[in-house]
């Protein structure tokens, strides 16, 4: 596995080292600084945080400007904490899912973070991208899983030849759950001390892709914890009603 480097360029946005050898295709998630919204919101780019609408189409166009895009190109999941995947053509709202796949260029699929797995997917053989939203309650019902099977079915992809990049979020240091929330957890992905039990989510997802067959060698994790990491990213867990968003953006550019 690949693990990632530090944020780049302005503003500062996070691009996974496996995608950058991969022709004609943008991969990339903003962090907290670079924005025009008043602290502690900084770069958010979610319109339901209570920052005004101006502030979040700056902050977007100043991502988008960044990365040789427009706004206007972004497709954007309502992000319920579903296990829904959707197959879109076209940019703009796609309401009731958490996870979307393309293969048309100049349609950049986003997901919004604040602690919850962004996680951007790519098979270069057959051009398709996928990005989810895999929080725990998408991690438990195997949003990932959907989602590659998803990109197999729809575009002919496989899991031998897709690559992986799992971003910025709450980590094993800092994720603390309830019992019901651990529950809906393999063992393997529950750790208890004397702090309390915390979810890896991280791992949790990791393992949804090897057991779809994705080669441990086309993954790439970013080690940054949202919550711990509070000069770089946003966290409603550490934050709360405080927290912007970050975005992760993934596409086909032509």
């Amino acid at each position: 596995m690949i693990y990632s480097l530090t944020p780049v360029g302005d503003p500062p946005v996070l691009r996974p080292v496996l995608f950058s050898t991969i022709a004609n295709v943008l991969a990339a998630i903003s962090t907290r600084n670079g924005g025009v919204s008043p602290a502690p919101l900084g770069m958010n780019t979610s319109f339901h945080v209570g920052d005004s609408e101006e502030n979040v189409v700056r902050n977007r166009d100043l991502l988008c400007r960044s990365l040789g895009i427009t706004r206007h190109e972004i497709a954007v999941p309502g992000q319920v904490h579903s296990a829904v995947v959707c197959r879109v053509d076209r940019p703009g709202e796609v309401p009731e899912c958490d996870a979307l796949v393309t293969s048309t260029p100049r349609v950049f699929l986003s997901v919004s973070v604040a602690d919850c797995v962004p996680i951007l997917l790519c098979d270069p053989n057959v051009r398709t991208v996928a990005a989810v939203h895999a929080g725990w309650r998408g991690t438990a019902a195997g949003i990932l899983t959907r989602a590659i099977k998803r990109m197999c079915s729809d575009f002919a992809a496989t899991p031998e030849g897709i690559i992986a990049y799992l971003g910025p979020a709450a980590s094993s240091c800092c994720y603390y759950v309830g019992d019901e929330v651990a529950s809906r957890f393999d063992r393997r992905f529950v750790l208890r001390g004397e702090k309390g039990t915390v979810v890896d989510l991280k791992a949790a997802n990791v393992q949804q892709l090897l057991d779809c067959g994705i080669p441990e060698s086309q993954i790439e994790i970013s080690p940054s914890c949202t919550i711990s990491e509070s000069g770089l990213f946003h966290s409603f867990r550490r934050d709360g009603v405080r927290s912007g968003r970050m975005m992760a953006v993934i596409g086909i550019i032509r």
